[in-house]
């Protein structure tokens, strides 16, 4: 009897892990990797810092399935077979520790990304996986008796009974060609958790100054996030601009990542529990000058900015502090508004939203609605989580639930 064979084609986190079940669910079942470049999971290796966030610790799948921009309704069913619980359990079972940040993100307790890769190298190893790098798909067609022709970059064809893609996420049309090829239809991607541009003087020359937490509005819009916020060279980053980038990446995309974003850098007060502060520095330090002295958790240097850009002189002391320069100074603490002028990526570690439509896929299986014995997982669905860890379950998720319906487990 011909012995079955599954292609998974990309060689990320999702793809290593659909692999792996596949192969250990079905041992006498040949299971070939392709990777088009030339190192296996080149994302895992840097994301994180180097680090690799691998997941985070809610462990309620309904909270969980709120990180998602996309695709969190249809993830939650898979979630509640393989979550970030099972996760941790997995790279548990094969010697891997994974720790939890104050923040709820997941790191290897070696906080290094290469224990991840090694532990998904030798997995793979173990289950009998056969992986070849340098070695992309070029085009492929469904056969009339079932399975695929599959036409290989380096010009060789081979034949498959399965097919899963495991591309990542689609930057460009012509990387969802294949699911296209197969007759599935791509949301148009666009780029998720990105950093903004500012160029303003109130933000010139402050690279490296936090602040935790801001919050962030878009005026004219829902979106709204809060969380800590870090000056670049080239304008904001952190947690806090990510996540809005990406429950706001298709409106950003719109509006030529062209807006204005406002920016309450002490949202634990009001303007009446401000002004009450301000009051309060009146009568305890009258003699101090206000640029001087700064309110927590605004570091010195911003707050200089922030004082200056409301138009209260240097020095300006609190005893003296008008009525109209202090409303002046609480709209500039509760609301500034800075230019966005386009958007900032890490080349190698971005996440794109699009990718083939949801509804295409059957996510108690991961396989097409549309082709049978074509699968997916990971990031070529149009699925895109905010970061913390968010995206590399979803690959997790994707992977064992589709390679256990190839090894039908």
């Amino acid at each position: 009897m011909k012995q079955r064979r599954s292609v998974v084609v990309g060689g990320g986190a999702a793809g290593f892990f659909a692999a792996i079940a596949c192969a250990e669910a079905a041992p006498g079942h040949e299971v070939l990797l392709l990777e088009r470049g030339p190192d296996f999971l080149a994302k895992v290796r840097i994301s994180g810092g180097g680090r690799c966030n691998v997941t985070h610790d809610c462990f309620d799948p309904r909270g969980f399935v709120t990180r998602y921009p996309r695709g969190g309704r249809e993830l939650l069913g898979p979630f509640q077979r393989f979550q970030a619980r099972d996760t941790v359990a997995w790279f548990a079972a094969r010697g891997v520790e994974l720790k939890a940040e104050p923040d709820g993100r997941m790191f290897p307790v070696t906080d290094s990304s290469q224990t991840i890769v090694d532990c998904l190298l030798l997995a793979a190893r173990q289950a009998g996986v056969q992986t070849r790098t340098n070695c992309g798909v070029a085009g492929v067609t469904r056969r009339a008796q079932g399975g695929f022709d599959l036409q290989l970059t380096n010009g060789d064809r081979l034949e498959c009974d399965q097919l899963l893609l495991a591309t990542g996420g689609s930057r460009t049309a012509a990387q969802g060609a294949l699911a296209v090829a197969l007759g599935h239809t791509l949301e148009p991607p666009v780029p998720s958790l990105f950093t903004f541009q500012v160029q303003s003087p109130l933000l010139a020359g402050l690279a490296g100054v936090a602040v935790d937490p801001v919050e962030l509005t878009v005026p004219g819009t829902a979106l709204r996030e809060r969380g800590p916020l870090l000056v670049t060279h080239a304008g904001l980053s952190g947690p806090a601009v990510l996540r809005l980038s990406a429950w706001g990446a298709r409106w950003c995309a719109e509006v030529k990542y062209q807006f204005s974003l406002r920016v309450n850098w002490l949202p634990a007060f009001t303007s009446a529990t401000l002004a009450a502060e301000f009051q309060a520095r009146r009568q305890t330090q009258g003699a101090r000058s206000v640029v001087n002295s700064p309110i927590a958790p605004i570091p010195a240097r911003l707050w200089e900015r922030l004082v200056l850009a409301a138009g209260v002189p240097g020095a300006q002391r609190w005893a003296a502090l008008s009525r109209p320069a202090q409303a002046a100074l609480i709209r500039q603490l509760l609301g500034a508004e800075l230019p966005v002028a386009g958007k900032t990526l890490n080349r190698d570690e971005f996440v794109t939203c699009g990718g083939v439509r949801l509804r295409e896929v059957n996510f108690k299986t991961m396989e097409s609605r549309i082709c049978p014995g074509l699968f997916f997982a990971g990031e070529v669905l149009d699925i895109d989580g905010v970061t913390g860890g968010f995206n590399f379950q979803s690959a997790w998720t994707t992977g064992w639930i589709a390679g256990r319906a190839m090894a039908g487990a």
